[in-house]
């Protein structure tokens, strides 16, 4: 059952000043393969890889992802490195190393089968329908297509791994 619109007042609270400089910075998925998703992620999404950093002593790599004009990166990798961690609403692709050629690797859990809980990142595009017919040409996996399900005007895509994202437009989602 939803809450009341006082269930909600009552649950929220205001912004304490002290977090006013906070930010939704990341979100990360472990990922199989780095060179299959970052295809996915640049390619298909038109995303750019803001910044890599690895980690030879623990085996992984971070790649960080997202909407940012290739002008904005700084080139200095000490700055681009403060300037990835300032940017809002990236994904980070973390990379175990050898999960790419390990034929014993199942991959990983991505939240919507069973026990449930992580769901899906959403992105925002001007069109669904125009998106969607993209990635179709592209061989994307579908998990709804904008006209399918009880929710007409946004769709579901799954990632290499599997992970779900949700393609909405702001224009469709207005009259929810």
């Amino acid at each position: 059952m939803s809450l009341t619109d006082e269930e909600i007042k009552a649950a929220c609270a205001e912004p304490d000043a002290s977090t006013k400089d906070f930010i939704m910075q990341q979100t990360m998925y472990r990922i199989k393969d780095p060179k299959v998703s970052l295809d996915f992620y640049t390619r298909v999404l038109g995303m750019r890889l803001l910044k890599k950093l690895d980690f030879p002593a623990a085996k992984f790599s971070l790649y960080f992802v997202g909407y940012e004009p290739a002008e904005d990166i700084p080139a200095d990798e000490v700055e681009r490195t403060r300037w990835c961690f300032t940017r809002r609403g990236t994904v980070e692709l973390t990379h175990n190393w050898g999960t790419e050629s390990d034929p014993a690797f199942a991959g990983y859990h991505n939240g919507n089968a069973e026990p449930k809980g992580f769901g899906h990142i959403g992105l925002e595009v001007p069109d669904v329908e125009a998106a969607c017919e993209r990635f179709d040409k592209l061989g994307v996996s579908f998990v709804k297509k904008p006209n399918e399900g009880r929710m007409k005007g946004l769709a579901f895509i799954k990632d290499p791994d599997g992970y779900w994202i949700e393609i909405l437009s702001a224009n469709n989602m207005k009259g929810m």
